[in-house]
Protein backbone atom coordinates (compact mmCIF):
# COMPACT_ATOMS: atom_id res chain seq x y z
CA UNK A 1 0.00 0.00 0.00
CA UNK A 2 2.89 2.56 -0.63
CA UNK A 3 1.79 5.91 -1.28
CA UNK A 4 3.48 9.40 -1.54
CA UNK A 5 1.81 12.58 -0.67
CA UNK A 6 -0.82 13.51 -2.75
CA UNK A 7 -2.33 16.56 -3.93
CA UNK A 8 -2.82 17.98 -0.65
CA UNK A 9 -1.88 16.45 2.95
CA UNK A 10 -4.91 15.95 5.16
CA UNK A 11 -4.36 16.02 8.96
CA UNK A 12 -6.57 14.46 11.78
CA UNK A 13 -6.57 15.16 15.33
CA UNK A 14 -8.12 12.55 17.02
CA UNK A 15 -9.32 14.51 20.82
CA UNK A 16 -11.05 13.06 23.71
CA UNK A 17 -14.46 15.12 22.96
CA UNK A 18 -13.79 16.71 19.43
CA UNK A 19 -12.11 15.71 16.01
CA UNK A 20 -10.39 18.40 14.17
CA UNK A 21 -9.77 18.18 10.13
CA UNK A 22 -7.54 20.38 8.15
CA UNK A 23 -5.74 20.29 4.93
CA UNK A 24 -2.53 21.57 3.65
CA UNK A 25 -0.90 22.29 0.09
CA UNK A 26 3.06 22.49 0.05
CA UNK A 27 3.48 25.52 1.60
CA UNK A 28 1.00 24.89 4.81
CA UNK A 29 -1.48 26.92 3.70
CA UNK A 30 -5.05 26.07 4.67
CA UNK A 31 -7.70 24.71 2.23
CA UNK A 32 -10.14 22.95 4.25
CA UNK A 33 -10.88 22.43 7.83
CA UNK A 34 -13.64 21.75 10.53
CA UNK A 35 -14.23 19.99 14.02
CA UNK A 36 -16.91 17.93 15.22
CA UNK A 37 -17.93 16.17 18.49
CA UNK A 38 -16.24 12.37 19.13
CA UNK A 39 -18.52 9.85 19.28
CA UNK A 40 -17.74 8.64 22.83
CA UNK A 41 -17.40 4.75 24.18
CA UNK A 42 -18.01 3.50 20.28
CA UNK A 43 -14.96 2.85 18.25
CA UNK A 44 -16.91 1.79 15.36
CA UNK A 45 -18.52 4.97 15.65
CA UNK A 46 -15.42 6.50 15.24
CA UNK A 47 -14.03 5.16 12.15
CA UNK A 48 -17.26 6.40 10.56
CA UNK A 49 -16.84 9.69 11.42
CA UNK A 50 -13.10 9.92 10.39
CA UNK A 51 -14.09 8.51 7.30
CA UNK A 52 -16.42 11.07 6.80
CA UNK A 53 -13.87 13.97 7.40
CA UNK A 54 -11.75 12.58 5.15
CA UNK A 55 -14.71 12.30 2.48
CA UNK A 56 -16.24 16.08 2.78
CA UNK A 57 -12.16 17.58 3.19
CA UNK A 58 -11.80 16.12 -0.02
CA UNK A 59 -15.40 16.65 -1.68
CA UNK A 60 -14.95 20.43 -0.75
CA UNK A 61 -11.51 21.01 -2.06
CA UNK A 62 -11.92 19.07 -5.02
CA UNK A 63 -7.80 17.34 -4.28
CA UNK A 64 -7.37 14.28 -2.94
CA UNK A 65 -5.34 14.31 -0.03
CA UNK A 66 -2.40 12.34 2.52
CA UNK A 67 -3.75 11.07 5.41
CA UNK A 68 -1.99 11.64 9.11
CA UNK A 69 -3.84 11.36 12.62
CA UNK A 70 -2.39 12.46 15.82
CA UNK A 71 -4.26 9.99 18.29
CA UNK A 72 -4.03 9.78 21.94
CA UNK A 73 -2.04 7.03 23.15
CA UNK A 74 -0.06 5.40 20.48
CA UNK A 75 0.02 2.10 18.11
CA UNK A 76 2.14 -0.65 19.72
CA UNK A 77 4.41 -1.90 17.47
CA UNK A 78 4.62 -5.47 18.34
CA UNK A 79 0.53 -5.96 18.01
CA UNK A 80 -0.29 -3.19 15.56
CA UNK A 81 -3.13 -2.28 18.04
CA UNK A 82 -3.72 0.70 20.20
CA UNK A 83 -2.34 1.40 23.76
CA UNK A 84 -2.01 3.61 26.66
CA UNK A 85 -4.76 5.68 25.41
CA UNK A 86 -7.14 8.05 27.63
CA UNK A 87 -9.99 7.23 25.16
CA UNK A 88 -10.54 4.18 26.06
CA UNK A 89 -12.32 2.51 23.26
CA UNK A 90 -9.53 3.01 21.31
CA UNK A 91 -7.51 0.57 23.37
CA UNK A 92 -6.55 -2.77 21.62
CA UNK A 93 -8.09 -1.71 18.24
CA UNK A 94 -6.90 -1.69 14.70
CA UNK A 95 -7.14 1.81 14.51
CA UNK A 96 -4.65 1.93 11.50
CA UNK A 97 -5.43 -0.83 9.75
CA UNK A 98 -9.26 -0.20 9.88
CA UNK A 99 -8.55 3.39 8.61
CA UNK A 100 -6.81 1.96 5.86
CA UNK A 101 -9.29 0.01 4.69
CA UNK A 102 -12.10 1.98 5.14
CA UNK A 103 -10.05 5.06 3.06
CA UNK A 104 -8.51 2.65 0.58
CA UNK A 105 -5.02 4.24 1.13
CA UNK A 106 -1.73 3.87 3.59
CA UNK A 107 -2.41 6.33 6.37
CA UNK A 108 0.18 7.75 8.98
CA UNK A 109 -0.21 7.93 12.95
CA UNK A 110 1.30 8.95 15.78
CA UNK A 111 0.02 10.67 19.18
CA UNK A 112 -1.28 13.84 19.35
CA UNK A 113 1.73 15.19 21.55
CA UNK A 114 4.14 13.97 18.79
CA UNK A 115 1.90 16.00 16.13
CA UNK A 116 1.74 18.98 17.84
CA UNK A 117 5.90 18.68 18.96
CA UNK A 118 6.41 18.22 15.21
CA UNK A 119 3.61 20.81 14.05
CA UNK A 120 5.36 23.25 16.05
CA UNK A 121 9.29 22.30 14.75
CA UNK A 122 8.31 22.74 11.18
CA UNK A 123 6.88 25.99 10.56
CA UNK A 124 5.46 27.01 13.99
CA UNK A 125 7.52 28.73 17.56
CA UNK A 126 10.33 26.24 17.28
CA UNK A 127 11.01 25.97 13.76
CA UNK A 128 14.67 27.37 13.61
CA UNK A 129 15.42 25.28 16.52
CA UNK A 130 17.47 21.56 16.42
CA UNK A 131 15.87 19.59 19.67
CA UNK A 132 12.47 20.43 20.74
CA UNK A 133 10.12 19.20 23.31
CA UNK A 134 5.99 19.99 23.01
CA UNK A 135 4.38 19.32 26.16
CA UNK A 136 0.56 19.42 25.55
CA UNK A 137 -1.07 20.47 28.91
CA UNK A 138 -4.88 20.23 29.24
CA UNK A 139 -7.34 17.40 30.38
CA UNK A 140 -4.52 15.03 30.31
CA UNK A 141 -0.38 15.90 29.69
CA UNK A 142 1.96 14.20 27.26
CA UNK A 143 4.87 15.24 25.81
CA UNK A 144 6.81 14.92 22.15
CA UNK A 145 10.46 15.16 20.87
CA UNK A 146 11.61 16.37 17.83
CA UNK A 147 15.34 16.26 16.33
CA UNK A 148 16.03 17.96 13.53
CA UNK A 149 12.45 18.20 12.50
CA UNK A 150 11.99 14.59 12.94
CA UNK A 151 10.39 12.89 15.29
CA UNK A 152 12.06 10.44 18.13
CA UNK A 153 10.43 7.23 18.44
CA UNK A 154 11.30 4.21 20.87
CA UNK A 155 11.27 0.56 20.04
CA UNK A 156 7.67 0.31 22.42
CA UNK A 157 6.58 3.74 20.32
CA UNK A 158 6.17 5.81 24.29
CA UNK A 159 9.08 8.59 23.58
CA UNK A 160 7.42 11.41 25.48
CA UNK A 161 5.63 10.46 27.51
CA UNK A 162 6.10 12.02 30.40
CA UNK A 163 2.79 12.52 31.79
CA UNK A 164 3.53 8.83 33.47
CA UNK A 165 6.21 8.95 35.33
CA UNK A 166 6.44 10.27 38.86
CA UNK A 167 6.37 13.46 40.00
CA UNK A 168 10.29 14.42 40.68
CA UNK A 169 11.17 15.90 44.13
CA UNK A 170 8.05 15.32 45.59
CA UNK A 171 7.55 16.45 49.19
CA UNK A 172 6.13 14.69 51.69
CA UNK A 173 2.40 15.99 51.44
CA UNK A 174 2.58 15.34 47.54
CA UNK A 175 3.51 11.81 48.27
CA UNK A 176 2.36 9.07 47.23
CA UNK A 177 0.13 11.22 45.33
CA UNK A 178 -3.25 10.52 43.42
CA UNK A 179 -4.63 7.70 41.70
CA UNK A 180 -4.53 7.79 37.76
CA UNK A 181 -6.16 6.26 35.00
CA UNK A 182 -3.29 4.16 33.94
CA UNK A 183 -2.89 2.51 37.11
CA UNK A 184 -0.13 4.29 38.98
CA UNK A 185 -0.05 6.93 41.38
CA UNK A 186 1.24 10.27 41.01
CA UNK A 187 1.51 10.28 37.84
CA UNK A 188 2.39 13.98 36.12
CA UNK A 189 -0.72 13.99 34.67
CA UNK A 190 -2.46 13.66 37.76
CA UNK A 191 -0.69 17.12 39.01
CA UNK A 192 -0.80 19.28 36.59
CA UNK A 193 -3.35 18.72 33.89
CA UNK A 194 -6.49 21.29 34.08
CA UNK A 195 -8.24 18.63 36.11
CA UNK A 196 -5.66 18.15 38.29
CA UNK A 197 -5.39 21.69 39.29
CA UNK A 198 -9.12 21.74 39.85
CA UNK A 199 -8.97 18.51 41.96
CA UNK A 200 -5.87 20.00 43.94
CA UNK A 201 -7.58 23.35 44.88
CA UNK A 202 -10.82 20.97 45.47
CA UNK A 203 -8.63 19.05 48.24
CA UNK A 204 -7.62 22.33 49.43
CA UNK A 205 -10.21 24.45 49.81
CA UNK A 206 -13.76 22.44 49.28
CA UNK A 207 -14.21 24.86 46.34
CA UNK A 208 -15.10 23.20 43.29
CA UNK A 209 -13.86 25.56 39.81
CA UNK A 210 -12.59 24.21 37.01
CA UNK A 211 -8.96 25.06 35.78
CA UNK A 212 -10.21 28.30 33.66
CA UNK A 213 -12.66 29.20 36.48
CA UNK A 214 -9.53 29.14 38.77
CA UNK A 215 -7.34 31.47 36.27
CA UNK A 216 -10.07 34.00 36.27
CA UNK A 217 -10.27 33.97 40.04
CA UNK A 218 -6.76 34.47 40.01
CA UNK A 219 -6.56 37.39 37.62
CA UNK A 220 -9.07 38.88 40.35
CA UNK A 221 -6.16 38.18 42.96
CA UNK A 222 -8.22 35.79 45.09
CA UNK A 223 -5.70 34.36 47.10
CA UNK A 224 -6.66 30.48 47.58
CA UNK A 225 -6.68 30.62 43.26
CA UNK A 226 -3.29 32.18 43.38
CA UNK A 227 -1.81 29.52 45.62
CA UNK A 228 -3.54 26.33 43.65
CA UNK A 229 -1.51 27.77 40.78
CA UNK A 230 1.72 28.39 42.94
CA UNK A 231 1.63 25.08 43.64
CA UNK A 232 0.87 23.68 40.28
CA UNK A 233 3.73 25.83 38.35
CA UNK A 234 6.24 24.35 41.47
CA UNK A 235 4.28 20.58 39.95
CA UNK A 236 5.10 21.93 36.36
CA UNK A 237 8.55 23.33 36.72
CA UNK A 238 10.44 19.91 38.15
CA UNK A 239 8.24 17.40 35.82
CA UNK A 240 9.78 19.86 33.12
CA UNK A 241 13.43 20.10 34.91
CA UNK A 242 13.33 16.59 34.87
CA UNK A 243 12.97 16.43 31.34
CA UNK A 244 15.61 18.88 30.74
CA UNK A 245 17.94 16.65 32.63
CA UNK A 246 17.38 13.79 30.54
CA UNK A 247 16.83 15.51 27.03
CA UNK A 248 18.79 19.02 27.33
CA UNK A 249 15.88 20.69 24.35
CA UNK A 250 16.68 23.82 22.39
CA UNK A 251 13.20 24.45 23.41
CA UNK A 252 9.97 23.57 25.38
CA UNK A 253 6.52 24.45 23.63
CA UNK A 254 3.31 24.44 25.90
CA UNK A 255 0.25 23.52 23.93
CA UNK A 256 -3.25 22.45 25.33
CA UNK A 257 -5.81 24.90 26.75
CA UNK A 258 -3.16 25.66 29.87
CA UNK A 259 -0.29 26.84 27.33
CA UNK A 260 -3.07 30.14 26.92
CA UNK A 261 -2.16 31.27 30.69
CA UNK A 262 0.46 33.63 30.68
CA UNK A 263 1.93 33.30 34.17
CA UNK A 264 3.20 29.84 33.38
CA UNK A 265 5.57 31.95 30.30
CA UNK A 266 6.89 34.56 33.50
CA UNK A 267 7.40 31.89 36.53
CA UNK A 268 8.40 28.83 34.90
CA UNK A 269 11.92 29.36 33.84
CA UNK A 270 13.26 31.00 37.89
CA UNK A 271 11.42 27.59 39.16
CA UNK A 272 12.80 25.41 36.94
CA UNK A 273 16.36 26.23 37.21
CA UNK A 274 17.19 25.30 41.09
CA UNK A 275 16.51 21.82 39.39
CA UNK A 276 19.13 22.09 36.19
CA UNK A 277 21.79 20.25 36.38
CA UNK A 278 24.03 22.67 34.71
CA UNK A 279 25.87 26.34 35.56
CA UNK A 280 23.36 27.35 32.34
CA UNK A 281 20.18 26.95 33.71
CA UNK A 282 18.33 29.00 31.06
CA UNK A 283 15.44 27.81 29.46
CA UNK A 284 13.27 28.75 26.23
CA UNK A 285 9.84 28.31 26.99
CA UNK A 286 7.01 29.45 24.91
CA UNK A 287 3.54 29.40 23.40
CA UNK A 288 2.96 27.35 20.04
CA UNK A 289 2.44 29.58 17.02
CA UNK A 290 -0.27 27.85 15.82
CA UNK A 291 -2.74 27.63 19.19
CA UNK A 292 -5.22 24.96 19.16
CA UNK A 293 -4.63 23.97 15.32
CA UNK A 294 -1.14 22.80 15.91
CA UNK A 295 -1.91 19.29 16.46
CA UNK A 296 -3.97 18.74 13.92
CA UNK A 297 -0.81 20.61 11.62
CA UNK A 298 1.19 18.17 13.09
CA UNK A 299 -0.97 14.97 11.73
CA UNK A 300 -0.79 16.74 8.23
CA UNK A 301 2.84 17.20 8.53
CA UNK A 302 3.43 13.45 9.39
CA UNK A 303 4.11 12.73 5.67
CA UNK A 304 6.05 15.66 5.36
CA UNK A 305 8.52 13.47 7.88
CA UNK A 306 7.99 10.14 6.26
CA UNK A 307 8.10 10.52 2.76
Amino acid sequence: MAQKAADMRIGIDLGGTKISIIALDDEGNTSFETRIQTPQNDYRDTIRALRDLVTTAEAQTGCKGSVGLGMPGSLSPRSGLVQNSNSTWLNGQPLKGDLQDTLDREIHLANDANCFALSEATDGAARNHNSVFGVILGTGCGGGFVQNKQLINGPRNITGEWGHVSLPWASVTEHPGPSCWCGQQGCMETFVSGPAISADHLHRTSQQYTSRELHERSKEGDSKALASFARHTSRLARGLAMVINIYDPDIIVLGGGLSQMPHLYEQLPSSIAPYIFADDKKILITPPEHGDASGVRGAAWLWNENT
